[in-house]
């Protein structure tokens, strides 16, 4: 059984992939977007098996409330190029459900 890394290694593996996330939604690759974030929930959830952050130095603690700002900062850059191709993609749906499909084939047509 391996032990599981420290708190702040956790943050730091988070901040990475995010970082990764960002250059992802730059991308407009959704999958590895996607994937990323799966990554990062992981993580997320690891910590909240944790139960408690240990004790940390006030260097440690620092260094946490960096690494959080920098995943929140990556989060809104990702929300940037996703929102809009999401709001497209919800335009798109919601035309599609008010207008009827016209297929002549399926004499589905107007």
């Amino acid at each position: 059984m391996h032990a599981m890394p420290a708190p702040l290694e956790i943050y730091e593996q988070m901040c990475a992939l995010s970082n990764r996330m960002v250059d992802a939604a730059r991308a407009h690759d959704w999958d590895r977007l996607i994937a990323l974030e799966r990554a990062v929930a992981s993580l997320r959830d690891t910590l909240m098996q944790d139960g408690g952050a240990a004790a940390e130095s006030p260097e440690e603690t620092e260094r946490r409330r960096a690494l959080i700002r920098r995943i929140l900062e990556d989060d809104a850059e990702v929300r940037r190029h996703t929102e809009p191709w999401m709001e497209k993609v919800r335009r798109l749906l919601s035309g599609n459900a008010r207008k009827p499909q016209s297929d002549p084939a399926c004499g589905t047509g107007r």
